[in-house]
């Protein structure tokens, strides 16, 4: 999944490691992707965070894919920083599962992220 993931590969997104309901990856905040604040526009920290759940919600087996996700914005990242996007498994129960992602700067919380994961089936 992730050797095909071109919109990943674009942001510059890495994948450190990963493994069944965890996955870290990370992101420095390039020019092209701040907004008229000056500050990492608010989609590409989601999608970061993104990368990292597909990671982990697809390294048990089955292709999975996002059912819903949500973020809280915790604090402004900037250019030239590095961003890490830590993702876990909170449960999983059927098809379904919940995701926790923390997206940091150093020790700083950026963002937190929850995602939902549904298994395809066939």
């Amino acid at each position: 999944m992730l050797a095909n993931d071109r919109a990943s590969a674009a942001l510059g997104i890495e994948v450190d490691d990963h493994g069944p309901g965890w996955a870290r990856a990370r992101m420095v905040v390039r020019e092209d992707m701040v907004n008229g604040h000056d500050t990492a526009h608010g989609g590409l920290v989601f999608a970061l965070a993104d990368t990292a759940f597909a990671c982990a919600c697809n390294g048990w087996g089955p292709v999975t894919v996002a059912a819903g996700a949500e973020i809280a914005f915790l604090a402004p990242a900037r250019l030239g920083d590095e961003l890490v996007a830590v993702a876990s498994v909170r449960a999983r129960r059927g098809r379904t599962g919940i995701y926790d992602v923390t997206v940091t700067r150093g020790d700083e919380v950026i963002a937190e992220f929850r995602g939902r994961s549904a298994e395809v089936r066939g």
